[in-house]
This record gives structure tokens, C-alpha cells and sequence, in this order.
């Protein structure tokens, strides 16, 4: 079991993050994680230079563990996709740090999971626990919880089922999240029909939905825009033609109303879609040719 002082200041880190939460701050940038958050008198770093991190107000147990985008290590969801693989730290099953993961896992210890959805940008995901660990992979098994059950109580079945339930929704959000910040990076924070620069009134639209097959996270099947263009776009009240040329329906261009609807989607009809500077994360000109047939039946 951990030592008073080690949990007092492990709550603490979790109170930090709720807190957060309710402020809407969702992600951190590395260089405030690395920073930590106030505690008597002093900060707690939440990260360090390597993946399972513990500060030094915390005896033993590490208190997060965390992957990046440009990291050496291949984390992935396992085929059910009822929990996360968290590679090792190397390839020795035995260092210090793999062997306090194990004890966390032994000891049912609560950690944080920082998820790096662009470069520089990590999601948290809390609690977490280490379910299983498995030598012959280099890997450990990780479960993710409801921030109601932190507690360092030994699992039973219905901990695991609940586990497996949170899990799934955490690698929903992940996605989403991870996709949001990709396409809102390569758009540089606009969008891109009217150039609104507030990240807060901005989406990733899907161009493929994300319930098609084809409908992948990927920044080409994305676009960034804010929240009146990214409803309006959902809505077929505008297609985006393969030479992304944006083409509003006849009946919203005949309609008589307030300077919004002038504006906002009158005015936008001809123009032409503000694009990445990479070619590589342009929209994908033939998910943009199929949306755009599927507009043009209802809107022709």
C-alpha cells in the first residue's frame, strides 16, 4: 500500500485535473504538465523525460504514465478494444520503473494516463490502473475508470466489466480529441469557410462521417469549422465541391432574413475553401466529390 503522504498528494493531482475539467481545460501543453500544479507551498511536476513519471513528493508508485506522438514506443488499444497496451519502459522487464508499474498494478494503485493528441498536446485520462502486464510483449495492460471509483480496493468482477465499459468510451474520446486537435492544427486554429480564429467556436467536421466504413480520423476526411458552418454543413445547406468550391442550395440563397443569414451562409456561396498549407492534409478531393453528390440530390 502507498504511504499517507504519497496518497494525500496523488488525490491532490486528481482533484487538480477535476478542477480543470470543470474550468473546461481538457488538454495541457507539455510545458504545463511539466510545470505541475501548486501544492503545499511547492508544484508537483505531472510529467518527466520518460514515459512513467513520479515526482518527487511521491515515495514510490509512479503517478503518470504518458505517450507522445513522436515517441519510440507503439501504444495501442488491444483487439477488443476494452483496454490499453502501454509499452515498457526499454527492454528490460526489471527496470526500476517497470517494476513500480508492476507493484501499482499488484497494489491496485490509481494513475493518470496523458495521451498526446498532437505534438506538445496531451489529453488526460484519469483514473487508470494496470491491469495485466505480459513479459514476452513488453507491454502492460491498462484499464480506465470512472473518477467516482478511485480507490485502492482490490478489483472484483463487476470493477472489470465497468472497467472494460469506461475503457471503450475513453478510447471514443481519445479519437475524437486526438482528431479535433490534428485537423484544428492544420488549419491553424480557423475556420476554414470564414476564418473564425477562437478554437473554442471551432469543430472537425467529418467530410466522410465518422459512421461510414470510410469515415476515418484522419486530417484529409477533416475540415475546421466553427460552429455555425460545421451545423450548416451536417445539414446540407452547403456542398463543398472537389476543387473545394463552396456551393450554397438555391432555396437558402432565395431567402429573405437577418444579417446572419447573409453573412454566414449567403455570402459564402462561390467562395472557395480555405486549405492546409501540406498538401498531404488537404481535404481529399474524392470524399469531397461523393459528399458532394450526396448534397447535390437533395439541393438540385
Amino acid at each position: 500500500m502507498e504511504d499517507h503522504a504519497s496518497a494525500t498528494c496523488r488525490n491532490a493531482a486528481f482533484e487538480w485535473l477535476k478542477e480543470q475539467a470543470m474550468q473546461g481545460n481538457e488538454t495541457f501543453s507539455r510545458d504545463m504538465l511539466a510545470q505541475g500544479f501548486p501544492y503545499k507551498g511547492d508544484y508537483v511536476k505531472l510529467v518527466g523525460p520518460q514515459g512513467i513519471f513520479k515526482p518527487n513528493q511521491i515515495q514510490y508508485f509512479p503517478l503518470s504514465i504518458t505517450t507522445t506522438t513522436k515517441g519510440p514506443y507503439s501504444d495501442s488499444f488491444d483487439p477488443s478494444g476494452d483496454y490499453l497496451l502501454y509499452s515498457y519502459r526499454g527492454r528490460d522487464p526489471e527496470h526500476h520503473e517497470n517494476r513500480r508499474l508492476r507493484d501499482a498494478m499488484r497494489d491496485r494503485i490509481p494513475l493518470i494516463y496523458f495521451y498526446s493528441t498532437v505534438p506538445g498536446q496531451y489529453l488526460a485520462i484519469y483514473p487508470v490502473f494496470i491491469v495485466g502486464d505480459a513479459p514476452e510483449k513488453l507491454t502492460f495492460t491498462v484499464a480506465a475508470d470512472d473518477v467516482t471509483q478511485l480507490s485502492y480496493e482490490r478489483d472484483d468482477t463487476d470493477d472489470g466489466v465497468r472497467r472494460q465499459y469506461v475503457t471503450r468510451l475513453v478510447r471514443q474520446r481519445m479519437h475524437q480529441r486526438s482528431f479535433r486537435d490534428r485537423v484544428l492544427k492544420a488549419y491553424r486554429e480557423r475556420c476554414s469557410i470564414c476564418r473564425l480564429h477562437h478554437a473554442d467556436l471551432l469543430d472537425a467536421a467529418h467530410i466522410t462521417p465518422d459512421a461510414d466504413d470510410q469515415g476515418e480520423p484522419i486530417v484529409s476526411n477533416g475540415l475546421s469549422l466553427c460552429k455555425i458552418h460545421h451545423a450548416a454543413f451536417d445539414r446540407d445547406y452547403f456542398g463543398i465541391r472537389p476543387d473545394y468550391r463552396i456551393v450554397v442550395r438555391p432555396e437558402i440563397m432565395r431567402e429573405n432574413d437577418g444579417p446572419m443569414l447573409k453573412a454566414g451562409l449567403q455570402a459564402i456561396d462561390q467562395t472557395e475553401l480555405i486549405v492546409p498549407r501540406s498538401v498531404r492534409e488537404r481535404p481529399d478531393p474524392d470524399r469531397l466529390k461523393a459528399r458532394f453528390e450526396s448534397f447535390a440530390e437533395i439541393a438540385f
